[in-house]
Order: C-alpha cells, then sequence, then structure tokens
C-alpha cells in the first residue's frame, strides 16, 4: 500500500501552534474487525538471527481531559536506534538480510524474530470500508457533503468532538487489538495530517487529542506507538504519548532533524528518490534508520519495485 506524505499546510490550534513552532525553531459496522486489503498511495501521504535480548526501554501514556483515569503505566518495546529497517506496508515479503525493523499491513503477519510495527489507516476511511463506518463518523461539510481525500478517496473520520472522538477510537483500537493478538510490537497510525485536508472543519488539537487516546490503549496492549509524519506536531510527542516516528520524505523536505530532536533519534525514515535518500543519509546516515522505496512500497518482482540504503 503505498505512502502518504504529510501536506504541509496547517490548522493549528494555539496550543499546538506554539509548542509546535518551538519545536521547529530548535531543529530547524461497530461490530467491523475485518482487516484492510492493501491500499494504494501517494507521495507527500528475512528471517534475523537470534540476538541476546536487550533490556525494555518504556514509554508511559499521557494523561489527557479525555483519557479515563490512567492504570499504572505499561512498559512497551522501543524500536532500536540507526537499525536495518524495511517499509512493506504494500506487501509482506522475506525480509532482506541485516533487516532488524518491519513495517507491514494490520492484515499481515509479523516477520519471525524482528521489531514489527503494525500500519493501520486511522484517520480516514478506506474506499472499501466507508460503508462500514457510521454515517454521523464521517467528516461533513455545511451542505452534508462527506469531505475527501481526493487523492487516494479515502473520508476523512469525524474527530471534532470528543464523544465522536472516544466512539472512532473504540473502532481504530478493535485494529490496534488484532496487531497486539498477532504479535505486533508497535502500531503506526496513518493519516494524523488529515485536519490540513478537511477545509478547516478539524484542527491540530482534534488530531493530537484522538491520537492520545490511540496511544493510551497501545500502550495498555504493550504496543509502540509512532507518529506518522506531521512534523509540525513532533514537538508535541510528550503529551500525545507517541514514542517514536515514521518519516516519509524528511531528507527530501529537510525535516528528519525535527523528527530526530523531538524522538531523541528513534526515527524510521523512507524516502522515495535517489535524492532524498542522499539527503537523509548525509545528515543522519549515521543516527536514524533510513530506506528508499519505490512509491507504491511494491514487492520483489514487481517492475517498479526499489530498496536500496545506499
Amino acid at each position: 500500500m503505498p505512502v502518504k506524505r504529510v501536506s504541509r499546510v496547517g490548522a493549528l490550534g494555539p496550543i499546538a501552534a506554539l509548542v509546535a513552532a518551538l519545536a521547529l525553531a530548535g531543529c530547524g459496522t461497530d461490530q467491523d474487525t475485518s482487516a484492510a486489503p492493501p491500499r494504494t498511495h501517494k507521495t507527500q501521504k528475512t528471517p534475523k538471527t537470534h540476538e541476546k535480548p536487550k533490556p525494555r526501554e518504556t514509554s508511559k501514556p499521557q494523561a489527557t481531559q479525555e483519557t479515563p483515569r490512567q492504570r499504572p503505566p505499561t512498559a512497551v518495546e522501543l524500536p532500536p536506534l540507526h537499525a536495518g529497517f524495511d517499509y512493506q506496508i504494500g506487501g509482506a515479503y522475506p525480509p532482506p538480510s541485516g533487516v532488524r525493523i518491519v513495517s507491514r499491513d494490520r492484515a499481515a503477519s509479523p516477520a519471525p524474530g524482528l521489531y514489527n510495527i503494525c500500519y493501520v489507516n486511522a484517520f480516514q476511511a478506506q474506499p472499501d470500508e466507508r460503508t462500514k463506518w457510521p454515517a454521523d463518523l464521517l467528516l461533513r461539510d455545511a451542505r452534508g457533503k462527506v469531505v475527501m481525500d481526493r487523492d487516494w478517496g479515502e473520508a476523512l473520520l469525524d474527530i471534532r468532538t470528543p464523544a465522536k472522538r472516544q466512539r472512532v477510537a473504540a473502532r481504530v483500537n478493535r485494529w490496534i487489538d488484532g496487531c497486539a493478538d498477532k504479535g505486533f510490537d508497535a502500531v503506526e497510525p496513518d493519516n494524523y495530517d488529515s485536519y490540513t485536508r478537511s477545509r478547516h472543519l478539524l484542527t491540530a488539537d482534534d488530531a493530537t487529542a484522538f491520537i492520545t487516546l490511540l496511544s493510551a490503549h497501545a500502550h495498555a496492549r504493550h504496543l509502540a506507538i509512532g507518529q506518522k509524519n506531521t512534523a509540525e506536531l513532533a514537538g508535541l510527542r510528550t503529551r500525545t504519548g507517541l514514542d517514536f516516528a515514521v518519516a516519509e520524505e524528511c531528507g527530501e523536505y529537510d525535516e528528519c532533524g525535527t523528527y530526530a530532536k523531538a524522538f531523541h533519534d528513534r526515527v524510521l525514515v523512507i524516502e522515495y528518490t535517489d535524492s532524498g535518500l542522499r539527503k537523509a543519509r548525509s545528515g543522519f546516515g549515521g543516527r536514524l534508520s533510513i530506506v528508499r522505496r519505490d512509491v507504491m512500497v511494491s514487492v520483489p518482482g514487481s517492475a517498479d519495485y526499489v530498496r536500496r540504503t545506499r
């Protein structure tokens, strides 16, 4: 399933805008449980040898006004720093030699012996799943028309109120439960930046409030949770409870430093051009996990398949 580059237009709420600006300045049917089939994406949106266990690092869910009284913080395992990485959300295949971290769609199974990240489309409804969402949870404009991400044919989900955020989160959290039950180590909720495509109906504060709910649930299931793109909100990671970043084309758009600072180098970078790979490697090749993939994130044997690390 192809990737979705972060939109470069923001609609930050007052608190989010201030924190994000400071961070950037310092850096340069409700019962549906079916797995989503691979989606197509836009550029913007293996077996491993056994190693000795490493000490587990911990991440603590952040309390918010919308979350109930938190249970004791739950330890989660974070992705290893500066480790071989493969991005397989377009289809699973045996990871190449040297790969220690892999991201796959929630319909797939984890790669044995690796650190596995589970991709979920958390902020938008994929075309084949739109009718499975309650009509009032699809974002609508003043005329009652569903607001779409037209590049991908996906309806935006309505997370404007605490009650709707809770209802949307309840469904997404069932997918997160599925990731945990399969044995994934972490979850990657996509389309954090949907508010930038919402015609000003959603704000960054809506997005951060919603992802905070997902973070608390992921941690309760012993899963780490990654921020997907959206560099302008990286400075809020403590408030939102996000543990690491998955950044598309941060080399190409000079954003790697923003993610590296906010997430203490725990950043997985996907570039879709050779120039982007060169830029990412020149500045952060010794610090971050970086891979060059084709924009369709295709599988080996496909005419489009590209995977390089240098």
